[in-house]
């Protein structure tokens, strides 16, 4: 024994350990190619990997005196993107052609890490026209094109590392939505317009907590949250996204991207978008509640004319059943659910009115020759249609033609074929009306309105949705006679349907509105301070600023041509509370 152990302590070392040596053959393989991967480096190590896959390769093909000689190995590539996409798969696959590559096979150390669903099939004739045999280790040898059982197996193991993928994704994703739902957790990625993501204490997976990782949550960045709630403001009061995001450029506050370009490199930083505007109105996590799935990751073909070039990944807007949302609140709130909830059903009759319905809403702020004072807030009371501005040299008008009406609509009977109003005296009466109501001397009257007149307790009072309802229904009837009385249906479909939108959006949102609660004093004198000096705004006569307040004010005037009197209303955002009056 002592002799066996000083001439070959290695073979002596084997049997103890319970091992087979490899006795070296006179003629095996040869040199070979190696090739692995690895997802991403985020998840996995490149390093740990490499060596691990190339550890089997090697006791796999040793035996058969076969020596590595040549790695390809890519990091950060997805199995299911083909092999002429992977960087270091087609540099392999470009090797073949070259004579003088110095290996004549490909081994890898795990065949599911390589192939993914049918690529093997497309891969394997490529080999086998330059020559070069395929060793796979669950194969137990080298890949025989000739053995179906061979074909059926790789098939098989493609079906595999394809059944392996989905299922880890599918895990991931509902660990994640349990995590929103049940404990509101911020998953990671860019916070919004308005939050900065700040440390929430230690994270409470015990093994993370204990390697350091902390937990993070959103928290209100105060400046641009207030940016955030004009934004819905203006858009709950008429403007569209366009005329938003003039104004904001106009005030000079800086985009998001500009604000915070280390987490918007992908953005120009060149000034407030529509898009910018609109992706900030459609983010429901401004309400203080965890959303998760509202954007997912889309396998697409690449070419659909050709599937073997495989997939790429885009985002795309997922599917209402995809998204979830916390039991409770998350995060402070920047806007109420009540008026998220506002903004979309006001977004959706836009969509469901089509460009007719769009043109309601101011779409830019464009300077303009002459300034409206009431642009969009005059309505004919013959017809309930807003009155256009129409300048004169001797003044501005407001003018409603009948000859746009509806064939056949009855307010033809008594509208006059144009109705005008001026805009001179009703700007001096609509000012003195004003200039009464929040006179420092009036002020606490109009409070105690103000708080007397909001609808608490009465479930369905919403009145401006009420009034959008009533009006959406008498169009319709009006449509409904004009067809009675011969008119072409095919003319008025697109009217009709506008109609029909507009009834649908209003039945939802009285459906939705419960039982709002009641402002306080306090919280009604912090809306007005919220106005500015109203009496300044009146005094100086500046046109700019005098639409502004009426806008604020969300005033809504109903001209009568009969009685010569203009019906007014301001509805200050006091749920819907609103005081009136007559010029």
């Amino acid at each position: 024994m002592t002799a066996d152990f000083i001439s070959d302590p290695w073979a002596t070392l084997d049997e103890i350990l319970g091992l087979q040596a490899v006795e070296p053959v006179d003629e095996g393989i040869g040199p070979v190619a190696f090739y692995g991967r690895c997802s991403t480096e985020d998840n996995q190590d490149p390093e740990t990997s490499r060596g691990w896959q190339l550890g089997n390769a090697q006791k796999f093909v040793e035996p058969f005196g076969a020596r590595v000689t040549t790695e390809y190995f890519d990091v950060g590539q997805s199995r299911s993107v083909p092999w002429e996409r992977r960087q270091e798969a087609s540099r392999l696959l470009a090797a073949l052609k070259d004579p003088r590559r110095g290996w004549n096979a490909i081994v890898v150390g795990e065949g599911t890490r390589c192939w993914f669903g049918n690529q093997f099939s497309l891969i394997a004739p490529r080999f086998a026209a330059y020559g070069v045999d395929l060793w796979v280790p669950e194969l137990g040898g080298r890949f025989d094109p000739r053995n179906p059982s061979h074909k059926m197996l790789m098939s098989v193991l493609g079906g595999m590392s394809e059944s392996e993928r989905q299922h880890v994704q599918a895990r991931v994703r509902a660990a994640m939505d349990a995590q929103v739902i049940n404990e509101g957790r911020h998953q990671g990625g860019r916070a919004p317009y308005g939050y900065v993501v700040v440390d929430g204490g230690p994270h409470p997976n015990p093994r993370k907590a204990a390697e350091g990782f902390r937990l993070r949550v959103l928290a209100v960045d105060e400046e641009p949250a207030d940016i955030v709630r004009r934004i819905f403001a203006e858009y709950l009061s008429g403007n569209g996204d366009r005329a938003i995001a003039t104004g904001l450029n106009r005030s000079g506050i800086p985009c998001p991207s500009a604000r915070r370009p280390e987490q918007n490199r992908h953005r120009l930083a060149d000034g407030w978008q529509g898009s910018t505007v609109r992706a900030i109105l459609e983010n429901p996590r401004y309400t203080g509640y965890a959303f998760f799935g509202r954007w997912a990751r889309q396998e697409m073909l690449l070419d659909p004319e050709d599937v073997a070039a495989g997939n790429v990944v885009r985002f795309r807007r997922a599917a209402a059943d995809r998204v979830v949302r916390s039991r409770t609140p998350a995060h402070p709130e920047v806007i109420s659910v009540e008026d998220f909830t506002q903004a979309q059903l006001l977004r959706r009759a836009k969509a469901a009115g089509g460009l007719r319905t769009a043109r309601k809403a101011e779409r830019a702020g464009r300077a303009v020759k002459h300034p409206y004072l009431f642009r969009g807030l005059i309505r004919c009371a013959t017809c309930g249609r807003k009155m256009e501005g129409s300048p004169r040299k001797h003044g501005m008008y407001y003018r409603c033609p009948a000859r746009t009406l509806a064939p056949g609509s009855p307010a033809l009977a008594t509208h006059p074929p144009t109705i005008y109003l001026r805009e001179e005296p009703l700007r001096d009466a609509v000012n003195c009306w004003i200039g009464e109501l929040f006179d420092p001397k009036n002020v606490d009257r109009t409070v105690e309105q103000l708080v007397e007149a909001q609808p608490v307790g009465k479930p369905g009072s919403d009145g401006a949705a009420r009034r959008r309802l009533d009006e959406a229904e008498a169009k319709l009837r009006r449509f409904q006679d004009a067809i009675g009385a011969g008119i072409d249906p095919a003319a008025l479909v697109e009217s009709i349907n506008e109609a029909q939108a507009d009834r649908a959006v209003a039945q939802a949102e009285l459906a939705s509105t419960g039982q709002p609660a009641g402002l306080t004093d306090a919280e009604v004198y912090a809306m007005i301070d919220s106005l500015g000096d109203i009496g300044t705004a009146l005094n100086d006569g500046e046109p700019g600023k005098l639409a502004q307040l009426y806008r604020d004010l969300a005033l809504d005037l109903r001209f009568d041509h009969e009685k010569e009197a203009v019906d007014v209303t301001a509805s200050p955002r006091v749920n819907n509370a609103c005081v009136r009056g007559g010029t």
